[in-house]
């Protein structure tokens, strides 16, 4: 790499960087809104990274092996816009730019993945762009060690701000990616001691190249505007084999001459006179959103060099023995072979019909899918032996070997999830992950982007009621299931049984555009559904597990969970008492909500309905309608064993009983 320009590379340089400070000033100016301040602070660093360092192909922005470069500062979205309008990516037009931070418009105000190319990831709520990046570099490590450098040799660079590092979730992420040594990872961080209210100093006084170094990191300090400096630090983190920080000391809106290094140009237009005056500071003469060929070409030739390296890639892979499995690892999973497997195991849970844990439950059936798709990257946040989350094959990750496909979290729930989030946008593996279903509080931001980008990413979160017994109400969920299904675009599994438990793998596996919850007992659960038949009934979301014999329905009764046996024992008193219940198990209300209105109406009837559930009703009055009743909890938990909680709270049958009564008399 070219790490020292001469005079005229140097001059050429500086104009590409200017042109990302004139389109931020630009864009921001006709939206109105926007933050100019950190593209035209980062415009130098991010132009030296670009020109003398990455290979990517816009032509083919999805490129396996290309690097991958993650805004985490995702508020500065338009040095990310400008910079892949420059480049060529088809889809980044000027009147994109025009059109920043509008309706129907690509360029969100901040970066969303899916809505342009070249966006590797959501950005904006700080911090989780490096922590996502983390997966990305450590998805780079596994797939290597698979394959080789002769397919697999590529770095993720993630541009940093001062948010992001003042977030707990960096610790997290740079922790975990220090101890796993992931060398291919280098973070800028726009070190330009600036954030909303005004000077860092106002709220920290942390050494953060020592915090990095203390994780094991790289960590190095430049003159973010010199741009020798820069590639010579870039070169540094590359040779290093620890990841990598440099702080590059910029001066945010640099160009402003007026408003430069002040918090007035981090989160607002700067106005015309400003730009004005920023235009002749910086020798920029063009009028706004025009970029001269020359620019363009300097730009273009990034794209060039990485379309060459795309295309030698290209030949090794149609030359390489292991293209067939590369190829399979980067597809869908085959949704045909794990059918098959997963019909023919839950034919045998049917006629073994095993009382156990649901969590124990999908255990057993991941041995299942990990027999069937190679590419699984398992994973627990330091609870395996709780959550059941390792089959007995898998090898784990460690630092300096990546060849294993089980990786040791620790106690980091949001790093776990947002590391997730990275590995399933790197593509090669497909990620899951354990914890407490009451620590989805600490994961929720990541599964909320798991959610908002359409990542298929697996949440195994294990204890899921009072049913856990001992531990008590801080670790007792009441609300978490109510408030994840409350999350757009997102599948919340409570299986039944190991037959539901089984069939929710098989869906959460093979929805290419939703992440997954799956809300597991800790208590042993008998398997309720011991009929013949290869319909996957847990993709319905709810269906008729016990129907009356003859007549009318007096009553429906749905339950979802551990619960489920409870409605089925309610169904049996009231059976004694004349009056005729039907049971819905619901393992999956979001899937409930898809079907047909005649599937609906079909298991839901026409008569009053109660629903179980050990936790809070919120979100039940859509099933149950105005006349229906709710057996659940209605405050926290209590620490004592699992059968006195449920009936200490009253989510027994014979409440259920009672409730069903009670509906009947109206």
């Amino acid at each position: 790499m070219n790490i020292h320009a001469d005079a005229a590379a140097q001059s050429r340089e500086a104009q590409m960087a200017n042109a990302i400070r004139a389109l931020a000033m630009d864009a921001v100016q006709k939206a109105k809104s926007g933050h100019p301040g950190m593209p035209m602070g980062m415009a130098d660093a991010a132009t030296v990274l670009f020109n003398r360092f990455i290979s990517l192909d816009p032509a083919a922005a999805g490129w396996a092996d290309r690097d991958r470069f993650v805004l985490s500062a995702g508020h500065g979205s338009m040095l990310l816009y400008a910079i892949n309008h420059l480049l060529g990516y088809p889809d980044m037009t000027m009147d994109q730019l025009r059109n920043f931070r509008q309706l129907g418009s690509i360029t969100a105000g901040h970066p969303e993945y899916g809505h342009a190319l070249g966006v590797e990831t959501t950005t904006g709520p700080l911090g989780q762009g490096i922590a996502t990046a983390v997966g990305m570099a450590l998805g780079e490590r596994m797939l290597n060690a698979r394959f080789g450098d002769a397919l697999v040799d590529h770095w993720t660079y993630v541009i940093a701000g001062d948010g992001c590092l003042m977030e707990g979730i960096s610790h997290e992420a740079i922790d975990f990616a220090g101890h796993l040594k992931l060398g291919r990872l280098i973070v800028l961080w726009d070190d330009n001691d600036i954030t909303i209210d005004g000077s860092t100093k106002l709220s920290t006084s942390t050494d953060q190249l020592a915090r990095f170094a203390a994780c094991g990191w790289h960590a190095q300090r430049v003159d973010g505007h010199d741009r020798d400096a820069v590639a010579a630090a870039i070169e540094a983190a590359r040779a290093d084999p620890r990841p990598s920080l440099i702080a590059c000391k910029t001066i945010i809106g640099f160009g402003a001459p007026n408003k430069q290094g002040s918090h007035d140009v981090h989160g607002a237009p700067l106005g015309d006179a400003e730009i004005a005056a920023a235009r002749e500071t910086l020798g920029w003469r063009h009028a706004p959103f025009e970029i001269p060929g020359e620019v363009y070409d300097s730009w273009r030739a990034i794209a060039a060099r990485g379309a060459a390296h795309h295309g030698e890639w290209s030949q090794r892979l149609a030359q390489s023995p292991q293209r067939e499995a590369f190829e399979t690892a980067h597809a869908a999973p085959d949704a045909s072979a794990l059918k098959a497997a997963m019909a023919e195991y839950v034919a045998k849970l049917k006629a073994d019909a095993p009382k156990v844990a649901t969590r124990k439950a999908s255990e057993m059936a991941l041995e299942v899918v990990a027999a069937t798709l190679p590419n699984l990257a398992g994973g627990s946040a330091d609870l395996t032996g709780s959550n059941l989350t390792r089959t007995k094959a898998m090898k784990s990750v460690v630092p300096g070997d990546y060849s294993g496909d089980y990786i040791h979290y620790g106690i980091r729930e949001l790093g776990m999830s947002a590391a997730m989030n990275g590995l399933a946008l790197h593509g090669g593996l497909v990620p899951y992950g354990g914890t407490f279903l009451v620590f989805t509080d600490y994961a929720r931001p990541a599964i909320r982007l798991s959610a908002l980008m359409g990542l298929r990413v697996v949440y195994v979160m294990t204890h899921d009621s009072i049913g856990l017994g001992e531990d008590g109400p801080t670790h007792q969920p009441i609300e978490h299931v109510a408030s994840l299904r409350a999350m757009p675009n997102l599948m919340v599994f409570r299986p039944a049984d190991a037959v539901e438990t089984a069939e929710a793998w098989e869906v959460a596996l093979l929805a290419d555009a939703t992440p997954s919850i799956l809300a597991l007992s800790r208590q042993n659960l008998p398997t309720l559904r011991r009929e013949e038949g290869a319909e996957n009934l847990t993709a319905r979301g709810a269906y008729v597990l016990l129907e009356v014999t003859t007549g009318k329905r007096d009553v429906t009764l749905i339950a979802t969970g551990s619960e489920v046996e409870i409605a089925l024992d309610a169904a049996d008193m009231l059976a004694e008492q004349g009056v005729k219940a039907a049971v819905v198990s619901a393992p999956c209300l979001e899937l409930f909500a898809q079907q047909d209105d005649a599937y609906r109406a079909r298991v839901l009837g026409t008569a009053p309905r109660v629903a179980v559930e050990a936790g809070i009703g919120f979100g039940w009055e859509r099933w149950i309608g105005d006349g229906g009743r709710f057996v659940g909890m209605t405050g926290f938990g209590a620490s004592a064993p699992a059968p006195d909680l449920y009936k200490h709270f009253g989510v027994t049958a014979e409440k259920v009983a009672e409730a069903a009564q009670a509906c009947l008399a109206g």
